[in-house]
């Protein structure tokens, strides 16, 4: 018996959908939305864990937050990155090899307010939260 959209875990179902249209996601929310696909090591198990994000640029680098949708506590894929920051890009068709940043000090506060600028909920995230979401560039390895 084939699985129904719901008996999918959501991550799972949106990494599907992106990979299956060439990076884009075709259902709500995420019609139009940049989106990038992070793959991470995991910092317990060594094993890869693959997180879809939305982004923005500061030039060539790529910016997400790390907002684990309000939650109180970071989604895995930011520890993971703190012990590993060597991750995995997919990004429309491309996949590429990135280093990971977390941003702090002025320039987190300027990236995170440049994030919020061009996607709100972010700021909505940060105060659900309450806590400062950290705020992790992406510069891709030659």
């Amino acid at each position: 018996m084939p699985l129904e959209a719901q008996d999918i875990p959501w991550n799972e179902r949106v990494v599907s959908d992106f990979r299956a249209n060439g990076g884009n996601v075709t259902f709500p929310p995420y019609v139009g939305a940049n989106l990038l696909l992070l793959t991470t090591t995991g910092a317990r198990t060594g094993e890869p864990h693959v997180a879809p994000l939305g982004f923005t640029r500061d030039g060539e680098r790529y910016v997400v937050v790390g907002s684990n949708s309000g939650r109180p506590v970071n989604a895995d894929w930011v520890s993971n990155v703190r012990a590993n920051r060597t991750v995995t890009v997919e990004v429309g068709t491309e996949t590429f090899q990135g280093r990971a940043t977390v941003a702090e000090g002025a320039e987190r506060e300027r990236l995170f307010a440049q994030h919020v600028e061009r996607i709100p909920y972010f700021g909505k995230y940060e105060e659900m939260a309450g806590r400062q979401l950290p705020v992790v560039t992406i510069e891709r390895i030659d």
